[in-house]
């Protein structure tokens, strides 16, 4: 809805342009001249980037093109108002803040849902290990759809991308709390996850759009799900509810998400809106001589075939791509094993209820906000190494600082939790290992997202991809696996046979901080070292 708005909008300017006798070919045009002409938004509702100052120029950059010519439709420069990365800092925040919510919703599908196994595989007549199914479909589904996810958002746009699978992910939501059987539960939740997926893969490439690298040292969306367990086992243990009731709360939180996204979120991807307003410079010139840089791209399907390549390549040829992305993996097979874990480490151990062992996952929660909020220091860093120059870049091995330092606190983590699991010793000693599992769980994502993105650039999205379907497809298998590992081994030697894999790991981010540089000039698909 709010992306019709921003069309129709810049169709309204464009018309206005030329009727004011606005030369939209002329490479020397007055920027603030044209917003000037046009009435400033109001500060209570975000400015749309439908300002016609993005200037076209002409092959030879004449006033009139020749008739075999075309137009390239480009932005003026770094302070053109189409560029989202121009847009008011309080309609880019309340972008941001959609999209966290968006991210949100849909990582609690997951988590909370997971901490119904117990009587959903009495209601359903299977074992927890085969209900445990139910979260492997949702973390295959994801990674499933990443593979797509990227690509589609950079052919068709981030705003159609994230609402449309939002809405289909709404129905199997409803799948999933309605279903009668096992079978039923299951090929819904491998849906919910696959329509999620968009949102859960490509939100990095979303703040890119809007945020200089500078900005992005606090503006990325931290939301991981292990907030949503908390309100699972406490709704699980409600004997006036049932284990479907995490499925419903999932709904009407998701549907009210969803609605929020579809009047307030607009499109933010550059190449989008200057398609758009291409589009509208042929309409009012009656001419067709206007293109853009999707324009002139390949059809729609020929691209998608050739972007579907992407990024199963960028893991197979990008060291970067399949090293952090390894690393990722660990963290979320940490995660999400912890999910079923957690009734081994706490609920045995100390012979928690259902809303307890829950409540267990706030420690990691509390590691995950207390990372969060270093974010402006970080940010006063990134100024500081920039001279405080507005709009300067930073070079991406900057972003890798909070994985260098967090790196070796995760298999102290492990280690720590692992041998401290015992009736004697306290909870709070567990709990305090989770808590800095929570602190370096965030810190080393945001480092190698951050890191990515600035790296790739315009292939962010697909880079991202690629590791989301890698981390989320081997997640899901090790759900299948936790409780039989937990059983065979037990807790001491599972957190010491990760902490050992985590040892292996903990250099990735001080290797590529090293080597990087070299390796950004040697990718196909990297910007270049010095952009």
């Amino acid at each position: 809805m709010w992306s019709l708005i921003q069309y129709r909008q810049l169709g309204k300017t464009v018309e206005d342009d030329f009727r004011h006798g606005h030369a939209p070919t002329s490479p020397q045009q007055d920027a603030s001249s044209e917003y000037d002409a046009h009435a400033a938004p109001s500060k209570d509702r975000p400015r749309p980037p439908t300002i016609a100052d993005s200037q076209t120029k002409s092959p030879n950059e004449s006033d009139e093109p020749a008739s075999n010519e075309k137009i390239r439709v480009e932005i003026s420069g770094d302070d053109d108002p189409l560029d989202p990365k121009n847009w008011p800092l309080l309609s880019r925040c309340k972008n941001l803040a959609i999209l966290c919510l968006l991210i949100f919703v849909q990582a609690w599908s997951g988590a909370a849902e997971s901490m119904a196994n117990t009587p959903a595989s009495q209601e359903f007549g299977v074992s927890k290990v085969a209900e445990s199914l139910s979260t492997a479909m949702y973390l295959w589904g994801i990674g499933s759809g990443a593979l797509v996810a990227g690509p589609i958002s950079e052919t068709v746009g981030r705003n159609p991308t994230y609402l449309v699978s939002t809405f289909c992910y709404l129905f199997f939501v409803l799948g999933a709390a309605l279903t009668p059987t096992f079978g039923g539960q299951v090929v819904c939740r491998f849906f919910v996850g696959l329509f999620a997926s968009a949102t859960l893969s490509i939100n990095g490439s979303s703040v890119r759009d809007q945020f200089r690298p500078v900005k992005r040292a606090w503006a990325f969306p931290l939301v991981a799900p292990c907030h949503c367990p908390i309100a699972g086992g406490w709704i699980v243990q409600n004997p006036n509810l049932s284990w479907r009731w995490t499925e419903w709360v999932t709904l009407i939180i998701s549907s009210a998400a969803f609605l929020l996204a579809l009047f307030f979120l607009p499109e933010t991807h550059l190449p989008t809106l200057l398609k758009w307003k291409a589009a509208h410079l042929r309409r009012v010139h009656n001419s067709p001589d206007y293109v853009s840089e999707l324009d002139e791209a390949a059809s729609f399907l020929d691209r998608m075939k050739d972007s579907l390549q992407l990024p199963v390549r960028f893991f197979f040829t990008e060291p970067v791509v399949a090293v952090l992305g390894s690393y990722l993996v660990l963290l979320y097979i940490l995660l999400f094993t912890f999910l079923s874990g957690f009734d081994y480490v706490f609920k045995a151990t100390y012979d928690l209820s259902p809303g307890l062992t829950g409540s267990c996952f706030g420690a990691i929660a509390a590691g995950a906000t207390a990372f969060t909020l270093l974010a402006p220091g970080f940010y006063s860093w990134a100024r500081h190494k920039t001279e405080h120059v507005s709009g300067a870049s930073v070079q991406p091995e900057f972003r890798l600082w909070p994985g260098i330092v967090a790196g070796p606190m995760l298999p102290v983590a492990l280690f720590w939790l692992g041998w401290t699991n015992y009736p004697s010793v306290s909870i709070w000693c567990g709990l305090g290992a989770c808590f800095v599992f929570g602190a370096v769980l965030i810190a080393i994502y945001v480092s190698s997202y951050e890191y990515i993105v600035d790296s790739y650039g315009d292939h962010s999205a697909t880079a991202l991809s690629s590791i989301t379907m890698l981390r989320y497809l081997i997640a899901g298998g090790m759900v299948m696996a936790t409780r039989p590992l937990y059983d065979g081994i037990g807790v001491h030697w599972t957190m010491t046979l990760l902490g050992c894999v985590a040892v292996v790991l903990a250099p990735a981010p001080l290797v590529f901080w090293k080597l990087g540089r070299g390796l950004r000039e040697r990718s196909e698909y990297a910007k270049s070292p010095d952009r």
